[in-house]
């Protein structure tokens, strides 16, 4: 497990005084975290944010990814998968057009990650802005066709609705 995948997690996550929140809807993913949390030797703990929300978070100590830096290639696999396990999209349905996407409302952030995939050699669109009426600040970039075979085998996932997801487009586009 690493503090790489870590780190691409946290876009999804807030960042406290003493700790690291990331919160998903799915428990079994942040449930995934905390034990990953845990085998890297440091404490995490879950909850569901109130009562009738579907929404659950892992907590943990800042101290799990302090000085922690991105600085080799297994380190940006790990980091890429991480972020594409908390913030990438594709298709919920297995028999619809392939397609993986990255979305986030930091520009800047998007385009390191962009940078990371092309470093990585895979081919990436523009990012680009949806709807600038809906969401003048939300950016996105799709990963070319062509790509998306490289992508499923070197970065893959280990999110627990995207991993299969992910395998199963290895029928589609391989």
């Amino acid at each position: 497990m690493s503090k790489s995948y870590l780190m691409g997690a946290m876009h999804d996550g807030t960042i406290r005084r003493r700790t690291l929140r990331i919160c998903q809807r799915e428990e079994s993913y942040v449930l995934f975290l905390r034990d990953m949390i845990r085998r890297l030797g440091f404490g995490a703990w879950c909850y569901r944010e109130g009562k009738t929300r579907e929404l659950y978070v892992v907590e943990f100590s800042r101290a799990v990814l302090e000085s922690h830096m991105v600085r080799t290639r297994r380190d940006k696999i790990d980091y890429v998968r991480g972020y594409f396990d908390a913030e990438g999209g594709l298709p919920s349905k297995r028999n619809s057009e392939p397609y993986i996407y990255f979305a986030q409302k930091n520009k800047k952030d998007l385009g390191c990650l962009r940078g990371i995939l092309l470093e990585l050699g895979i081919e990436c669109g523009c990012i680009h802005n949806p709807s600038a009426a809906v969401d003048p600040g939300y950016w996105r970039f799709y990963l070319r066709r062509r790509s998306l075979l490289r992508f499923v085998l070197m970065i893959g996932s280990w999110h627990p609705r995207k991993s299969p997801l992910l395998t199963g487009m290895l029928k589609s586009t391989g």
